[in-house]
């Protein structure tokens, strides 16, 4: 599968994979903040990062993506090693913001990238591979994370912002000028509002994230609640993460492909399983089911987007629908600091609300989506239809 990718696909894989072996570190936010400053913190990541992933589809009209890539990743890289220096609630949320400034930066060029360097059937290969990797990359990360968070979680943000600094010198070293044919450019005189089926992809995409947000987000803290030591959540992360290449490997040739709507109900009621599960064991084990239905979304929404945007409008399409994630960041903690009393803990919360968005994607959708985009048809009056379009088979991502 790699082998049949461009050599450029390939190097720009390496730079994400190694950049996410540090990338756990966001998960421990909360943790590195503290119950009574989580939320805040918390917030204001969401904010600033939605803003960097718009920005980043704005610096593509003047800027070729290479370039765009490599000064997110040095923006998040110095950022992180000002929010691991940061002392005090000020210091904290002060530095928290600056590194969602520059954390999306590289997202939409990324997404853009692969655009432009692969179509067809190895267009939804890239993208599906771009997330497996991410996510195997996190189990590193999180063997790291399992021996580093005894120490403190600021060592998180420091070998985080490493890797993000070594990523950033690969990209400039080798990932070369050659970035595939040009786009044309919008106009800057055109005004650009969003299609309604972009519209509809989005408000579905929104509920997928924050369910996945909000199990993500508050598994480590939710853990270290419910009495797991220290290095647990870390080593669970880690078991999670070597799960997706077998999914993704199992779902490619799988003849009987998983809609999304089916999908995205199961991980509802696997985020309600572990709402209810009070233990450890327990938490973990549904856990782990409900990150392998996960892994079978990984790439899904990008290769639509991909597949559907008109060339000079997709990096637009990309900030517009990764801004179903933007919004959700933002969301999460708010929704689940209401609900906390009222489902009897941060944890708690946390899980329903997930399970409750998930279920509400099947609907927002109201669509069959083929398992594997870029391979099959899609029905007629398919939300991710359009006249003249391939045929394609996401967020997630996250």
């Amino acid at each position: 599968m790699i082998k049949e990718l461009p050599g450029p696909v390939r190097t720009l894989l390496v730079v994400r994979v190694l950049n996410q072996v540090g990338s756990y570190a966001m998960g421990f936010l909360a943790v590195l903040a503290g119950p009574d400053l989580a939320a805040p913190v918390l917030g204001v990541f969401g904010v600033t990062a939605l803003a960097s992933r718009w920005a980043g589809s704005l610096l593509l009209d003047r800027l070729p993506p290479r370039t765009v890539i490599a000064a997110g990743l040095v923006g998040t890289g110095l950022a992180l090693l000002l929010l691991a220096a940061a002392r005090g609630p000020a210091q904290i949320v002060a530095a928290v913001a600056v590194v969602g400034l520059a954390f999306e930066l590289y997202e939409p060029a990324t997404q853009e990238l692969l655009a432009r360097l692969t179509e067809g059937p190895r267009r939804s290969d890239a993208y599906a591979l771009l997330g497996a990797s991410l996510v195997a990359a996190g189990s590193a990360g999180g063997l790291v994370a399992a021996v580093l968070l005894p120490f403190g979680a600021r060592w998180l943000m420091v070998v985080d912002g490493a890797t993000c600094l070594a990523a950033a010198a690969i990209t400039l070293a080798f990932l070369g000028g050659r970035e595939a044919r040009t786009v044309p450019r919008r106009s800057g005189a055109d005004r650009w509002r969003p299609p309604r089926e972009l519209l509809r992809l989005t408000a579905a995409g929104t509920a997928f994230a924050y369910g996945c947000l909000a199990v993500i987000m508050f598994l480590p803290f939710t853990l270290l609640q419910r009495g797991a030591p220290a290095w647990v959540p870390g080593l669970v992360l880690a078991g999670s993460a070597l799960l997706a290449p077998l999914v993704v490997w199992v779902a490619r040739r799988s003849a009987n492909a998983v809609p999304v709507a089916a999908g995205t109900a199961l991980m509802g009621v696997f985020a309600l399983a572990m709402a209810v599960s009070g233990g450890v064991a327990g938490t973990v084990a549904v856990y782990l089911a409900w990150a392998a239905a996960y892994s079978l979304f990984l790439g899904r929404w990008q290769t639509m987007v991909a597949d559907i945007a008109p060339e000079g409008d997709r990096p637009r399409w990309f900030a517009f629908f990764g801004a179903s994630w933007g919004v959700a960041q933002p969301a999460v903690p708010g929704v689940v600091a209401v609900c906390a009393g009222v489902a009897g803990g941060t944890g708690t919360a946390a899980f329903l609300t997930a399970g409750a968005a998930l279920l509400l994607v099947p609907p927002l959708l109201r669509v069959r989506v083929p398992a594997f985009p870029g391979r099959a048809q899609r029905p007629a009056g398919s939300l991710i239809q359009r006249s003249g379009g391939p045929s394609t088979g996401r967020v997630s991502e996250g």
